[in-house]
């Protein structure tokens, strides 16, 4: 196992446990996104699909601390980087590019946007997590209705979902980077799916506060 432990102590092998733990959380994104846009369908489709989480149980638990797990994982190795970057290189190049490109501006506010979607996550899965235990009463489209007629919750929901886009946007293309798709045929490809992909996720999760209030 010594070769496990020198791997993970390397750079190397710390951005390569970052593009696991990236693509993981990635991976889920996509899910989730998949089943929450059932509520245009309506809100049976919507409650249809709310309840067959609901009914994976301890799953459904173990999943949520697993992403959280992923989330400070990647986050808390990405942190580790950027400081020990900063402290080998305390004076920035004058030139400072990427291998796809300038710098952008997801790519510079990585390690900021990667703290505030672990902040947002561990908020959502409390809040909606406190209140989803008991359904007998009130449907989850209800809950997640009344959850957005909150002005200020829905605000905070839609601004963070940009968020999330900045961050996955340089995030996926990273991902592929580190491990080892670097090649100028596939690269330019990746670097539009991943804004593609950024783009799907602002804009599908940002608008489903508005759908949800709608639909319920």
């Amino acid at each position: 196992m010594s070769w496990v432990t020198r791997t993970l102590s390397s750079s190397v092998g710390k951005k390569l446990l970052m593009a696991i733990s990236g693509f993981a959380f990635l991976g889920f994104l996509a899910g989730h996104l998949a089943g929450n846009l059932t509520i245009y369908w309506g809100k049976d489709a919507f409650n249809s699909y709310a309840k067959h989480l609901h009914d994976l149980g301890p799953f459904l638990v173990f999943a949520e601390i697993g992403l959280v797990v992923f989330a400070a994982i990647h986050i808390g190795t990405a942190l580790f980087l950027f400081f020990q970057n900063r402290a080998a290189r305390p004076v920035k190049y004058a030139v400072d590019k990427t291998g796809g490109g300038g710098r952008t501006l997801s790519s510079r506010t990585m390690p900021y946007t990667g703290l505030l979607v672990l902040i947002f996550v561990v908020i959502h899965i409390l809040n909606f997590s406190h209140h989803i235990v008991d359904q007998s009463t009130r449907t989850i489209a209800q809950i997640t209705g009344e959850f957005f007629s909150n002005k200020g919750y829905m605000a905070f929901y839609m601004v963070m979902m940009v968020i999330v886009a900045l961050h996955v946007r340089h995030g996926l293309w990273s991902a592929f980077q580190t491990i080892g798709a670097n090649h100028p045929k596939y690269m330019p490809l990746i670097e539009r799916l991943s804004v593609l992909f950024a783009v799907v996720v602002g804009i599908g999760f940002g608008l489903l506060p508005i759908v949800i209030v709608m639909k319920v």
